[in-house]
């Protein structure tokens, strides 16, 4: 009788941890952010420095995906992004959001964005800004 209470429980106890895990895993592809996330953030987390269609601190960033760093007409970039032979895609933009010196070094951006779900959010929405 022991064995098959113990069995009941276990059967149960397990049963509720993988309900909540699976629970969980779907509440994490729900918060899956899109390009309205991403603009949301864009301006929250970017736009101090950036704009779309406007050079600030930071150059315009419409079309930004799928050029080529350093590129923008009369922006004053550094001469290692300048020089450098990135092309921003989902991969390029990752790193840089993630550590720009990871990607170019002695570049003049002091920013990263710690949040992997927030970086997928932005280069989500970048890239549809682009037309991509």
């Amino acid at each position: 009788m022991r064995a098959v209470v113990c069995a009941v429980v276990l059967f149960t106890v397990v049963g509720c941890v993988a309900s909540t895990s699976k629970g969980v895993q779907t509440a994490q592809a729900q918060t899956t952010a899109g390009p309205a996330d991403g603009e949301k953030l864009f301006e929250r987390r970017c736009g101090g420095c950036h704009s779309l269609d406007k050079d600030k601190e930071g150059p315009r960033l419409r079309g930004v995906y799928g050029r080529k760093a350093g590129s923008v007409p009369g922006f004053d970039y550094s001469a290692s992004l300048k020089s450098s032979a990135v092309v921003w895609d989902g991969p390029t933009l990752d790193t840089w959001l993630t550590d720009t010196d990871s990607l170019v070094k002695g570049n003049n951006m002091e920013f990263s964005v710690r949040s992997k779900e927030e970086r997928e959010a932005i280069i989500t929405f970048l890239k549809s800004a682009a037309g991509r």
